[in-house]
């Protein structure tokens, strides 16, 4: 009961700010360690996650309305200081890795549901008995034809049951081979799939409502916005990138101090650029068409 208190009491710092709640200091500043910059910046993950599987609990950071409306007015007055440029990267940064750990546990989920290599030798032994005993059986019933032509009825009789025998034990291992092929991996006969977007298990036996549900659910909505997020700092980064230089550029040597500035943020974009192609961005362009 103390922790859910707990919970509760930061969730209410949250929406209410600290110093409302009478538990931080009313002199905190938004370029203070202690402030959370994705609130600042945009959306907190830890925002978007409560009460789901997902849950992160309270933002260990303040998360207070007066110091985000400060920012944004400084911000806005001053947009070429170097430190609302950091404060951007920063939240771009947490929000890439956040989603870039979903996508982790989407590729790890989805390797789960694949055969095992026991599986797979188990299966492949299988078919290959019943293809044995499907030739034994062939082979027998020859028999049967060439002892019936000679007269050998009870040894044509006897060859008969080991046949009917032998088409048992095949009954057998193809009930064995379709049981692994519908419960092989961890999907079991559910027939599970991955959401690509949130990385929850779906099963394709879901009912139409079960589904809808889940595509406007908590926390498959929380993992859309975030991919959303980050096809518009692509979008964004594109632009700043097709932008003309800034006129009074200078036609050659060493650039002034803004431009220095904006060519560092220009050489951090390329680097984040890179780690998007490295990670799959074709995903997060297409996640508008996922629901």
């Amino acid at each position: 009961m103390g922790r859910l208190a707990e919970m509760q009491r930061k969730l209410l710092e949250q929406m209410m700010g600290p110093e409302a709640m009478g538990v931080a200091n009313a002199n905190l500043v938004w370029s203070d360690d202690k402030v959370c910059r994705n609130f600042l910046c945009g959306t907190c993950p830890h925002t978007l996650f409560t009460n789901t599987k997902m849950d992160l609990g309270a933002c260990p950071k303040s998360h207070t309305e007066r110091l985000k409306t400060e920012f944004l007015a400084a911000r806005e007055a001053d947009a070429a200081n170097p430190i609302f440029q950091r404060f951007q990267m920063e939240y771009e940064s947490n929000i890439f890795a956040f989603v870039d750990e979903c996508d982790r546990r989407i590729r790890t989920a989805q390797r789960r549901l694949e055969k095992t290599p026991e599986e797979n030798a188990k299966t492949t032994n299988l078919m290959r008995e019943i293809a044995e005993i499907e030739l034994a059986i062939q082979g027998g019933t020859e028999k049967i034809e060439t002892l019936g032509e000679q007269g050998k009825v009870e040894e044509s009789m006897k060859e008969m049951a080991a046949i009917e025998a032998l088409k048992s034990e095949k009954g057998e291992k193809e009930r064995d081979l379709q049981q692994l092929t519908d419960t092989s991996g961890a999907s079991g006969h559910q027939k599970l799939r991955v959401c690509d977007v949130c990385g929850a298990y779906l099963s394709v036996l879901d009912s139409d409502r079960r589904l809808a549900d889940h595509f406007g659910g908590k926390m498959h909505l929380g993992y859309h916005e975030l991919r959303n997020m980050l096809v518009k700092f692509r979008e964004e980064r594109e632009k700043r990138k097709a932008a003309p230089p800034p006129a009074g550029a200078p036609a050659g040597g060493a650039p002034p101090p803004e431009h220095r500035d904006r060519d560092r943020d220009r050489d951090r974009d390329r680097e984040r650029e890179r780690g998007y192609e490295r990670h799959g961005s074709s995903r997060y362009e297409c996640v508008l068409s996922v629901v």
